[in-house]
């Protein structure tokens, strides 16, 4: 009872409930979760509805998803990654960083804030959402444009540059006639620990997960995961650095094995859960008495984060020799707080470097900045247009060029995206005669395509002046060569608004988008798994005697009926795909039909399942063979029914078949 009472329940569901609905509140909206776990904490904390006292516990068992966070940084840590982007990494990336905290830091020091709380608050607000920014520009197919690379480059930098805060903030509170003494003997121990882990760690890391992993236990390689994590974090912690470096150093060892991609799936739960929880606990201490009375410092730093820190990382982009549009482009990107941000005003705060006006205020800026930025990137287009008029040159020019390459074009087809599959198309269609016109965001890939004398210009297929400049009005079809069902919708829009009755043809992964893409008007959808499932079944056929026309008739009647025969899937234990990524993927679910069921007596017709988004794919009875029922069949005790459907959908025809209640 004693430990009942210890840890209520009450609380508990509290957190979990509201998490559950504000986090389901912003995916509607698209916004990151991470959003929500801070709305969260700001409503039932002790500031605000007071249905959560500030514990302790919580807080230390939040620090934890910053070690998880810290070692997923480390699993990407990629050397041969950041030389290939050295200049923009090492060069615009550390100049934003020093130029920010420095600025930040003069500022508050000239307004009597003492130099470590102002390096503290400016190495905080030099970092952007790396979660954010990275899935914002992949929604708008831009992680590949000049500015998407500029702003992956900086965030690469920002998150580097989290290690050596972590170093220096713990010792800023230091007097000043010691603190360089304690500096240089943190350089010296974090040097010696780097030497001890990493150059003795990698002798021992790929030997002692292979011995693991031939133990072939998901439970033990996860707990092995846990323990290296952990007991590195706890060396380093031990030493006088902080858990999350040690996490750090332990994602970067690993990242040496073959198993960096397996343990960063297994690890993700436990990091996305505490991590959510360290967030709710940032917006517990949010004080709205506080910010009610430092509103105008509030509306300052939001100025500084959001126009200003546009400004300047927009300037910094201009000198590394990025166009107007681009360096506009790559601060409207990074113009917020980002999650490390939380992370260094935490640590800062346990020091109490930071005065708590001071901290509540920045708190409240960074969440605003973030807020806005979804808002900001939307209009992006519009904003940089009208603030650079060297924009509308540079768009009519690169506009122009295309107009000009496709000037003498007729019947030609546009290839949007020029990867693998675009390439492949282009040359299969030269050689039947046929013109091709290709639209990348590659510029590289651009260039030398270009440069050996192929039809591929730089351009956003998604937009409707790039599509009529590649000579939309005179082409025979359009192909969407890359799979991005939100990109394809776009596409397919534009050219059905301008051109009704053009075919466009499209890529998808998997089946989960075919009709949706269909609804929208594509006139072929292509699905890679299924295609290759095709192939696979055509060689095996041909293989094992079947002949080649019969081969053939039987891969264009699966085509024909957009490959409703293998279409579903039995879902196993363990799957190589992601649920997450696919909630609407088409599975294949056996049912029994058992006496006292209430599908018995009845037949199919009369259950109604296609109006529950269900399809009876055959029905199983003894001493009959295996088919496709009619819906004049009358169920019977025995009977197994394959279902086909999403999962949702599947569930309410189960509770159907057994209860009579979807």
């Amino acid at each position: 009872m004693a430990s009942a009472s210890a840890l209520p329940l009450t609380p508990i569901l509290t957190l979990l409930a509201t998490s559950v609905l504000t986090v389901v509140l912003c995916r509607k909206l698209k916004w990151p979760p991470m959003l929500g776990y801070l709305l969260v904490g700001l409503l039932i904390g002790p500031h605000a509805f007071g249905l959560i006292a500030s514990s302790d516990d919580a807080a230390q068992l939040a620090e934890f998803g910053i070690v998880f966070l810290m070692f997923t940084l480390g699993l990407e840590f990629n050397l041969a990654r950041l030389n290939a982007m050295k200049r923009t990494v090492f060069g615009l990336g550390s100049a934003q960083v020093i130029a920010t905290a420095t600025l930040i830091a003069a500022t508050l020091l000239l307004a009597g804030l003492h130099f470590s709380a102002g390096l503290a608050l400016g190495a905080a607000m030099a970092m952007s959402s790396t979660a954010m920014v990275s899935k914002l520009l992949t929604d708008r197919n831009e992680i590949n444009t000049p500015h998407g690379r500029n702003a992956f480059g900086i965030l690469l930098f920002q998150d580097l540059a989290v290690v050596p805060f972590l170093i220096i903030i713990p010792v800023l509170g230091q007097p000043p006639e010691v603190l360089w003494r304690e500096l240089g003997f943190a350089g010296l121990t974090i040097a010696a620990v780097l030497f001890v882990l990493l150059k003795l760690g990698q002798k021992f890391m790929r030997p002692w997960f292979n011995l693991v992993a031939r133990q072939h236990s998901s439970e033990l390689f996860m707990l092995n995961v846990l323990l290296v994590t952990l007991g590195i974090a706890w060396i380093t912690e031990l030493a006088g650095l902080s858990l999350a470096l040690g996490a750090f150093l332990a994602g970067m060892l690993i990242s040496e094995t073959e198993y960096r991609y397996q343990v960063e799936d297994d690890i993700r739960p436990f990091r996305d859960l505490l991590l959510g929880l360290f967030f709710v606990t940032v917006g517990m201490n949010l004080d709205f008495r506080i910010l009610l009375q430092e509103w105008w410092r509030v509306l300052i730093l939001v100025a500084f984060l959001v126009p200003g820190k546009i400004a300047l990382i927009a300037g910094l982009a201009r000198l590394f020799g990025d166009t107007p549009g681009t360096a506009l482009r790559t601060g409207f990107a990074l113009g917020q707080g980002g999650e490390f941000a939380f992370v260094l005003l935490a640590l800062a705060s346990g020091q109490q470097l930071i005065p708590a006006h001071y901290l509540q205020a920045t708190l409240a800026a960074i969440i605003i900045s973030m807020l806005i930025t979804p808002i900001l990137l939307q209009h992006s287009d519009k904003l940089v247009l009208r603030l650079a008029s060297s924009e509308w040159m540079s768009l009519a020019a690169n506009l122009h060029q295309i107009a000009v390459r496709t000037m003498a074009a007729q019947g030609h087809v546009i290839l949007c995206g020029y990867g693998r599959s675009g390439q492949s198309l282009g040359r299969l269609l030269s050689r039947e005669n046929i013109p091709i016109f290709a639209l990348d965001l590659d510029p590289e890939k651009v260039r030398e395509a270009s440069a050996a004398g192929e039809s591929v210009v730089f351009g956003n297929a998604a937009k409707r002046e790039v599509l009529i400049a590649a000579g939309l009005m005179r082409a025979k079809a359009v192909v969407v060569t890359y799979a991005d069902t939100h990109s394809a919708l776009q596409i397919i829009e534009t050219v059905h608004r301008l051109r009704p009755g053009l075919p466009v043809i499209v890529r998808t992964t998997d089946d989960s988008d075919i009709e949706k893409l269909r609804e929208a008007g594509a006139a072929e959808v292509v699905a890679d798994i299924m295609e290759g499932s095709l192939m696979l079944a055509s060689h095996a056929l041909m293989l094992l005697g079947v002949p080649l026309n019969k081969v053939v008739r039987r891969v264009r009647e699966v085509r024909e009926s957009r490959y409703e025969l293998i279409r579903g899937f039995y879902r196993g234990i363990n799957e190589d795909f992601d649920e997450d990524d696919n909630p609407r993927l088409a599975r294949l679910h056996s049912m029994v039909i058992s006496e006292g069921n209430f599908a018995v007596g009845k037949t199919l017709a009369a259950l109604s399942l296609p109006d529950y988004g269900v399809e009876v794919r055959s029905l199983r009875r003894k001493n009959t063979t295996p088919g496709t029922p009619q819906d004049n069949i009358t169920l019977q005790a025995g009977d197994v029914l394959v279902l086909l459907g999403e999962p949702d959908s599947l569930q309410s025809a189960e509770n159907l078949l057994l209860q009579g209640k979807p």
